[in-house]
């Protein structure tokens, strides 16, 4: 069925006024997207998320301390502008610059890109990098042509740890890329999504198959396998991915768990059960798990599995602090919050209505 809407061609308009409205101790719109409500401290890197709608959690919900600094929200399944993707930029950028991380989507690499290079044109330190983490959309010797699905999550969350201990730019980039390398996913669909306003979905299964290798925009997969128990499932998503294992990794390996919108948080339990033991039987040890809906695709039935191979550092990343409205991990220091509350004009309340994005040339100054 078609997700609840007024009006569809307002869908994310009207969804993010709701969501800032709900959490406005956290965040606030600027035209584009979305900024922390209270300010990191100048001095720290930024690091801005952003592709279309439909996959919350992602974007906007992991924008907090110890993960996003800002997100670029675009119409659903679809790139933000490049004018976007500049004024949240600007808009969560200090004095250390600013790192953009999207998934490999030919939309989102042209508009991000641009809009790099008018940050940079206006003096703001920028740097963009993509998330390749999809191990059925291109083979393994062709890594740079991949999607970015769920371990969108894994690279996030060391760009903003990394950035969040005091990080260059550059070694925020180097944590972000390392992550990158170390993560892969793979995703299954036992039903399609339906875009709002649509009166049928943009694809089916089959009745007797799971689609296998699925995207987050809908895409309906590479190819069919034979629907099976949640353990045999695990055990094919298990087994693709060590296959993938990287040259010299250790045990240790964060887990994601990934519901794509309409697969219930049970039968997730049931299915991480299975996947558990066979991870166990690999010899790997599992750090942090963590299951439920990280980075969804409208109301698509269906899950995916992540895994990152785990070093002194990413560990280290993967478990610091992070508070944002839709994503927690440990505590953080009481004064973190406020750390930058007295940097002057990044501070105002949310606004009442959903703001135009400006154009790339006229876009403002950060606030």
């Amino acid at each position: 069925m078609s997700p609840l809407a007024d009006d569809p061609a307002r869908f994310v308009e009207d969804a993010l006024e709701g969501f800032v409205d709900l959490y406005r101790d956290q965040v606030r719109l600027v035209p584009g997207g979305v900024v922390r409500a209270v300010p990191a401290p100048r001095s720290q890197v930024a690091v801005v998320v952003g592709g279309g709608s439909g996959h919350y959690p992602a974007f906007c919900g992991v924008v907090g301390p110890g993960l996003a600094h800002g997100a670029v929200v675009g119409n659903v399944f679809t790139s933000p502008s490049t004018a976007d993707a500049v004024s949240v930029g600007a808009a969560a950028a200090g004095d250390a610059g600013v790192l953009m991380i999207t998934g490999n989507y030919a939309g989102d690499v042209m508009n991000f890109t641009l809009a790099r290079d008018e940050l940079r044109r206006r003096g703001v330190d920028a740097h963009f990098l993509v998330v390749t983490d999809d191990v059925a959309s291109a083979p393994a010797d062709e890594v740079d042509k991949r999607r970015g699905i769920a371990g969108d999550l894994v690279v996030f969350k060391a760009a903003g740890a990394a950035a969040a201990e005091g990080a260059s730019l550059d070694e925020v980039v180097a944590a972000a890329e390392h992550a990158n390398a170390r993560t892969r996913t793979l995703g299954v669909a036992f039903d399609g999504c339906t875009l709002p306003g649509a009166d049928a979905p943009l694809f089916t299964v089959p009745d007797g198959v799971f689609g296998l290798g699925v995207g987050i925009h809908g895409e309906p997969g590479i190819g069919e396998v034979p629907a099976c128990t949640a353990s045999e499932l695990a055990g094919l998503l298990v087994d693709r991915l060590l296959q993938e294992r990287p040259e010299g990794a250790g045990p240790r390996v964060a887990v994601l768990l990934n519901g794509l919108g309409r697969t219930k948080y049970e039968e997730l339990f049931v299915l991480w059960r299975a996947v558990r033991a066979r991870l166990d039987a690999a010899g790997l040890e599992v750090v942090q798990p963590d299951v439920g809906e990280l980075v969804t695709s409208l109301d698509m039935a269906g899950c995916s599995l992540t895994l990152v191979w785990l070093d002194e550092d990413l560990e280290r990343w993967w478990t610091a602090p992070a508070q944002t409205p839709a994503y927690r991990k440990g505590a953080l220091p009481a004064a973190s919050d406020a750390a930058g509350a007295g940097d002057a004009g990044r501070d105002a309340a949310v606004d009442d209505a959903w703001p135009t994005a400006p154009s790339v040339d006229d876009a403002g100054p950060r606030v």
